[in-house]
């Protein structure tokens, strides 16, 4: 039987840590240890892992779990479309159609509820979730409103606004911490996807390695709401780049950039690696502002929501 897009992308993320190094040979692994990892149940963590035994890059032992081999094939298979570890599948359900102009920008429970065919636990999750990274908010008392956040090429726009100052400033901090061994840690992530992950990784590993990057270069300020903000950003941000045709020739001037970043903060010069970073930034805002534009443009040629009736006088139940 074929495997989950889930338990693939476990799988995925798993063998890029043996390949990085950063899962030694010999190292433990187990169901529960990977299920807390990735935020999912045991049962898709040990599919992962049985996958991975299968490919002869774990080795399974009887009543004791699973050990990285020395041995390390290639991930068969380069997946381009993006498909998030982080979320369940009704919430991405759930941002497309908000992306695509398919649903209201005002519903109660009970829509989701009947439109996904979810329970009511579920529905109050994904809104949660979507609530938490800021594009959606509860209405004064009942039913819930979508926000135009990263919808739009000028909502991305503001996004990068932000990142552009607050990532450059982050470098510029004095209480910047730099920690030699987390540098060369992002910096070999960053030189193994040159080395040839960029075409081989699947895609959404590719997205993560990025986010990541930029996360771990922020939190070595010393401020922690450098961090927080730029989580932030990062999750808003996904919610139009989770579902995208990864260009992979464009990773190859990221991560040379990023990792000419880090040998900049290596050196010292965090000025010129912050004047690097606005740069890098603006680079990317502009990579991605016409495929957003043409995605909005084809959504609002879709058929109008006005004519539907009111979805709040619904009672919830």
């Amino acid at each position: 039987m074929a495997s989950s897009a889930l338990v693939q992308r476990i799988a995925a993320e798993i063998l890029q840590k043996i390949q990085t190094g950063e899962l030694a040979l010999g190292a433990h692994l187990s169901a529960q240890k990977v299920a807390d990892e990735f935020s999912v149940s045991r049962s898709p963590a040990r599919e992962a892992l049985v996958l991975l035994s299968e490919q002869k890059v774990l080795e399974q032992r009887p009543n004791r779990g699973f050990f990285v081999l020395e041995s390390v094939q290639e991930p068969a298979q380069i997946h381009d479309e993006v498909l998030a570890l982080e979320e369940p599948a009704e919430y991405y359900r759930l941002s497309e159609d908000w992306l695509n102009n398919a649903i209201p920008s005002e519903v109660t429970e009970q829509f989701l509820r009947t439109r996904y065919d979810l329970t009511k636990a579920q529905v109050i999750d994904i809104l949660n979730r979507a609530g938490k990274v800021g594009w959606a908010e509860p209405k004064p008392g009942y039913g819930w409103r979508f926000l135009d956040v990263a919808k739009t090429p000028e909502t991305l726009e503001q996004i990068y606004k932000v990142r552009s100052l607050i990532e450059p400033a982050a470098l510029l901090e004095p209480t910047y911490l730099h920690d030699l061994t987390k540098l060369q840690r992002l910096k070999k992530e960053q030189q193994d996807m040159l080395n040839g992950g960029i075409e081989t990784l699947p895609a959404d590993v590719l997205l993560k390695n990025g986010i990541r990057f930029h996360e771990e270069f922020v939190k070595l300020s010393g401020n922690p709401l450098y961090h927080m903000i730029v989580v932030q950003m990062n999750n808003m941000r996904r919610l139009i780049e989770y579902r995208s045709m990864i260009d992979r020739k464009r990773f190859y001037k990221q991560c040379a950039e990023h990792i000419r970043m880090i040998e900049l903060v290596e050196q010292g010069n965090n000025l010129e690696a912050a004047h690097l970073m606005k740069q890098h930034l603006s680079g990317s805002f502009a990579h991605k502002s016409p495929i957003l534009k043409l995605r909005s443009e084809t959504a609002e040629t879709s058929p109008s929501l006005s004519g539907l009736p009111s979805l709040l006088e619904e009672s919830t139940r």
